[in-house]
Order: structure tokens, then sequence, then C-alpha cells
């Protein structure tokens, strides 16, 4: 299941201009490379040092190549409602509340269509490792019809079995013909983990057990979805303390900060990732570094719907493992991990002042930072022993015009461009800035058909 490639085949990577590793050492090599063999990176340096030969040999001269990007949570079917007039102006929960009735409408095709669409546009922002949250399922969709389209455009995917169990008529905030029943969640959840989810190292696919919100499942649900996960050896996630109203929810239903509420559930540990924490106090900072929790910091999607500054470098400053993700499309409009990656920076040193947050620490949050958060020891960096899993970026371009002196950090602080290359377990997704795994443009054309038809009801 791990998705090896042939033992024997082989790929070299040579004169880049500027080869960032990520490793141990953070090194950066001008004129560098990299050796694969089945997938697998076996020696990093500068092209001389290389193998001359491979049976697939790409020369990137005048690019910028750096570990694939680390997409931390995301809702892939939101692509298909972008910029929704009912939605464009709302803060979390209103937002929630325009948007649910559209989405119980989605089908099937809609489901697998705009997973391919969200993959498309990750990978061409240099991201080859994404999670999604998928916490609804109208209309038959399945959480396998996701699995199905990461197989075919050739992402490493982590599935996250979302849920949601807690309707209006119980002082939840979705709709009740959107809410599952307890018992048929944690059914399927060990159904999908048992069909689909790979412990191995260099796996291309893992299922997480992931409850919506506080505000939409359960204590009894959060309880049972994490003994169901331990038993399998499998990752935990939901949202936590995205902004006030949220806070002010943990402390009405529950008495508790959210922080305190995932710690009464179980829910802390190097096995839980959060998303957002944009609320999280001094204490729950604290709980999450001394249990290694992490956090998927959406700093887009925080902006968009106006749920405030997450506290960012102060998680880091104690140690908690903090990667980025793009969110839905439908809270981000975009699902770019460069952009993210550059407005993590600007956010924080709006916060915080100029010195917050630098390019390369930036970076690493959407590297190394992201692998730590879902729990791999295999990307996020690139070394011998690593998956060979890169993208490279065009210097020439216009965006990237004058910051040649620094070419890392004008990567970041620059307008984010068009992935070149993407290479996923050794195999080419992204070729000359177009992908090559499915027809894109039939994709997005059929993205839009069934956008329109989705939203129009």
């Amino acid at each position: 299941m791990s998705g090896h490639n042939p033992a024997g085949q082989t790929l070299l990577v040579r004169n880049a201009d500027m080869l960032v590793t990520m490793d141990g050492n953070r090194r950066e090599i001008r004129g560098g490379g990299l050796f694969a063999e089945g997938g697998r990176i076996t020696a990093v340096g500068a092209t001389g040092e290389l193998p001359a030969t491979a049976d697939r040999v790409i020369d990137l001269a005048g690019h910028i190549v750096v570990p694939g990007l680390v997409n931390t949570h995301h809702h892939m079917y939101q692509s298909l409602t972008r910029a929704l007039p009912a939605a464009q102006d709302a803060s979390l929960f209103g937002w929630l509340e325009a948007l649910y009735p559209v989405w119980g409408r989605m089908t099937p095709e809609m489901l697998r269509v705009s997973t391919l669409t969200a993959m498309a546009e990750l990978l061409l922002s240099g991201c080859t490792t994404s999670s999604d949250h998928l916490y609804l399922y109208p209309n038959g969709c399945r959480l396998d019809d996701t699995i199905e389209s990461a197989r075919q455009i050739g992402m490493r995917f982590h599935a996250s079995r979302g849920s949601m169990s807690v309707g209006r008529s119980r002082g939840g905030l979705p709709p009740d013909s959107l809410v599952e029943d307890e018992a048929a969640i944690l059914r399927d959840s060990q159904r999908l983990i048992e069909a689909y989810h790979d412990p191995e190292r260099f796996a291309m696919q893992r299922i997480a057990v992931a409850p919506c919100s506080p505000f939409s499942v359960s204590r009894e649900l959060m309880r049972e979805a994490a003994v169901l996960a331990r038993s399998f050896k499998v990752s935990l996630h939901t949202h936590l303390a995205e902004n006030d109203n949220d806070v002010a929810y943990s402390a009405e239903k529950f008495g508790m900060t959210p922080a305190e509420y995932a710690e009464d559930l179980g829910w802390l540990g190097p096995d839980v990732w959060h998303a957002h924490c944009v609320k999280l106090d001094e204490a729950g900072i604290g709980l999450f570094a001394a249990t290694g929790t992490g956090v998927a910091h959406c700093p887009c999607s925080n902006m968009r719907i106006s749920s405030g500054i997450a506290p960012v470098c102060r998680m880091v400053e104690r140690g908690v493992a903090v990667g980025l993700g793009v969110d839905g499309s439908a809270s981000n409009d975009c699902a770019n991990m460069l952009g993210e990656t550059r407005q993590a920076l600007l956010l924080q040193r709006v916060g915080l002042g100029p010195s917050a947050m630098t390019a390369r620490q930036a970076l690493e949050l959407a590297t190394l930072n992201g692998a730590r958060v879902l729990g791999r020891d295999d990307i996020g960096s690139l070394a011998p022993g690593m998956a060979a899993d890169f993208a490279a970026f065009d210097l020439r371009s216009a965006t990237m015009a004058g910051a040649l002196h620094d070419p890392v950090a004008g990567l970041v602080f620059c307008a984010p461009g068009r992935s070149s290359w993407v290479v996923v377990n050794g195999k080419v997704v992204v070729e000359d800035g177009e992908v090559r795994t499915v027809d894109l443009p039939v994709v997005l054309e059929r993205h839009n058909r069934l956008s329109l038809q989705l939203v129009s009801g």
C-alpha cells in the first residue's frame, strides 16, 4: 500500500540555482541537486557530487528547489462554493449557517471533481502532501470519493473522516439534515481505517479520525473517536478555539476553555492536531507544548472571516508543532500553500513587529513543521532516506526579478509563483507548470458546471 516505485527507477535533479534542504543543518546549496531511487532520496549535494545519469534527469538551472510543502488543514469540497455572496462578509458561525444548506446538495461526483480541483491547485503551488477534513456526507457522498481522486492525481494524502452529530434541535450549529448517527460514524471510521490506512513509512495514504468541532459533535463522540483512533494507531483531528464565539460556546456548554475541553476528552498528544487555535490561551499553549499536540495554522482563513491572529510565534517558542493549512476554499478562496506561507509571515509581523518571523522560519512551518504535525518523519526535508517529494519554482519570472541575491527569502516575500515542477514519491506530477496526471482543463470545466448547479440549487 505504500506506493513504492520500482526499485531500479532512478531520478536525478541537477543544476538548481538553489536547493533548500531543510535538513538538520538547514543547508542551502547553490548549483545543487539530488538523486533518488525507487522514490527515496539517496544523495543530496552539489551537482558535481551526484551520479551523472539516471532513468529520468531533470535539469533545474534557473530554479529554486524546496521540499514539497505540507498542507495540514483543508476542506476540498469547498472549492465548489468560493466567494458565495451570502457568505462573503460573515464571521465563522454566520458563514457556516449560510453555507450548510448549499453543501447539503453536494453529490459524489461533485466531491470527486472538487477534490481533483483542490489538489491540482495545491500541486501548482508546490504542495505535495495534503490533509483533507470532510465532515458532511449528503446524497451518498463518502470519504472514498476523495481517496479515489488523490490516487488519480498522485498527491500524498491524509484523509480525515470528519463528522457532525449534534444538530440545531440539540443545541448544535448544523441543520439536523446534515448530522449523522454516532454509532454509524464510528463504524464507518473503522471501515475506512481498515480499508485504506497505510501506517508504513513513505505511505501515500493515511486516515485520521476527525469529529468536526465542539459545536457540532457530542462529548461522547469525541471520547469514543479518540478510543477508536488510538486502538488503530491513527491520528485525531478537529477544529478548536477558532474565534471568540467558539470560546464562548465552550464556556457556556462545557464550563471550560477549548484547551481544557480537549484535555478532558483525551484530545491531547502527538497523535492529535487541532485546526486554527487562534484563541488558544497561555495555559492552553502550555498544555499543547507539554503533550506534543499539533496545530494547523490557517492565516488566510483567519483573516478572511475575521477570527484574529493566532499566537503562532508564542506556540513555536514554547515548542508546539505548528504547520500551515489553506483551510476550505470558501473561507480562504485560494488553496495556494506558497501564498499561505507568505501570509503566515506577514500576519505575525502585523501582530508582533517586523522581526516576528523570518522568511526561512515561515518556510519551515510549511515543510518540516507540517510533516511533524501530521506525524511524519519521511517528508518535509530533502536528505538521504527521505521521500523524493519536492517542488521547483522558476527564478526567471517577473515576480522574482531583483530577488536573486536571496532566492529563499524571495520565494516567500515575493508574489507566490506557480510551480514549474512537482515530484511526489519520485514521480513527476507537475512538469513545465502543467499538471500531468489529469486533464486539468476538462476537470475545471466540469467543476465550474457542477459549482453553478450546486449553488443555484
